[in-house]
């Protein structure tokens, strides 16, 4: 297995401290085996294999320990028979009903340092939140870096050979999962694989998990979701397009399917910030994929798109380097990415190629920005790089891959 580090090191850096570690990210993203390589560091630091009680909620392995009282049960056996700290390892633990119960009074009763994973948004909310507030620690799983992406793909023959070029040409039509790599290499195989896995977390995550009936209602707001990425638009822009098909519905029943799909991880909401008000705008927010991989192989991948799959594959690395982010609201313009943590924040440009036509739009907005904060335009370029009134231009494979080697 290949080691995801800037994952472990989040995680090893909480290792038996008593705070309850969640693992949270879509499917297929990587959570499991992240469990899997925790576990391995915790038995070579010398834990017994009696001190680890492991179970993942996609085996029927675990069915019967899905009602809470059981779960609870074995865990507190585990704990008797461990003869010291017990360690504990769940992945998929929305699965279990009322789980939040047996988390926390295992908290309480046991000596036990707790991982768990979820696939669903709402993990950390109501109850548990209020039941765990300061005693939980949330890391957040996406699909593979560019960077990442590159070593996964290092030990795939079918990939082998390939420049960074070809290699970003290849992540931007199939996404990150780190299956990908594991299957032969051809555009069928692929995208089969993909279809398989957008279909399952639509079903498992969203369809079940929500009780929704009109399933042929959601997957046109899928689509419509899927064909606008990068795009400002708001529930009622939906609403009057599926009115003008024949559908009618309302811009909260439009939310409440876009919620559903962002607690299964499969889009993320981006709203706007006035950067000279310095408030967040309520409505045209955008929406991302979380993968480009399930997008392509769902409604097909067209060149046309690429300054919005670059959009996406920017807001994506955006969140893997802990920034919160938003779309900017300059006067009558747009920029990108305003990009904040801390005190610090960045602004970003996304452009396929900088040329004569476009060069004054995209750096204008950042130069009407009264502040002395980081500001970048990133472009496929490779030939040209420059300074223009202090905001630097950057080749975007540059950007994805610096501080990674």
């Amino acid at each position: 297995m290949i080691v995801r580090k800037s994952y472990m090191k989040q995680i090893l850096d909480f290792l038996d401290k008593p705070v309850i570690k969640v693992i949270t990210g879509m499917r297929r993203s990587g959570k499991s085996v992240l469990l899997e390589l925790i576990k391995e560091e915790v038995l070579r630091r010398g834990v017994k294999e009696s001190q680890i009680f492991s179970a993942n909620f996609e085996s029927l392995q675990f069915e019967d320990l899905k009602n809470y009282k059981a779960l609870y049960g074995a865990i507190i056996a585990a704990a008797k028979a461990a003869n010291g700290k017990l360690y504990l390892f769940i992945d998929e633990i929305q699965e279990v009903e009322s789980w939040e119960k047996v988390i926390n009074s295992v908290r309480i009763d046991c000596d036990c340092d707790m991982y768990i994973t979820g696939s669903n948004a709402r993990l950390l909310s109501g109850e548990l939140a209020t039941l765990l507030s300061g005693r939980y620690i949330e890391i957040p799983v996406y699909p593979l870096s560019f960077s990442e992406y590159l070593e996964f793909a290092g030990n795939n023959e079918d990939e082998k050979g390939l420049s960074h070029e070809q290699h970003f040409s290849n992540f931007l039509r199939y996404g990150g999962l780190p299956g990908i790599h594991e299957m032969k290499w051809e555009d069928a195989a692929l995208l089969r694989y993909l279809t398989d896995i957008f279909n399952s977390v639509l079903l498992k995550d969203v369809i079940k998990r929500n009780k929704i009936r009109d399933i042929h209602l959601l997957e046109r707001i899928v689509q419509y979701l899927l064909d606008n990425i990068g795009n400002t638009f708001s529930a009622k822009t939906i609403s009057d397009f599926l009115k003008n098909q024949g559908r009618k519905l309302s811009s909260e029943t439009v939310y409440n399917y876009i919620n559903a799909l962002q607690s299964a991880f499969l889009i993320h909401k981006v709203p706007r910030f006035d950067i000279k008000g310095k408030r967040l705008l309520e409505t045209q927010e955008k929406y991302f994929v979380s993968d480009l991989g399930l997008r392509h192989a769902t409604i097909g991948y067209r060149d046309n798109d690429i300054g919005a799959l670059l959009e996406n594959v920017v807001f994506l690395e955006l969140l893997r380097r802990g920034y919160s982010v938003h779309i900017g609201k300059q006067g009558l313009s747009e920029v990108d990415f305003v990009a904040g943590k801390a005190d610090e924040r960045l602004y970003v440009q996304v452009c396929y190629i900088l040329t004569e036509d476009n060069t004054d739009r995209e750096f204008a907005p950042l130069e009407a920005i009264d502040d002395n904060y980081e500001k970048i335009v990133l472009s496929t370029d490779s030939l040209i790089s420059f300074n223009r009134n202090g905001i630097k231009q950057r080749n975007i494979i540059d950007f994805l891959l610096e501080g990674n080697g």
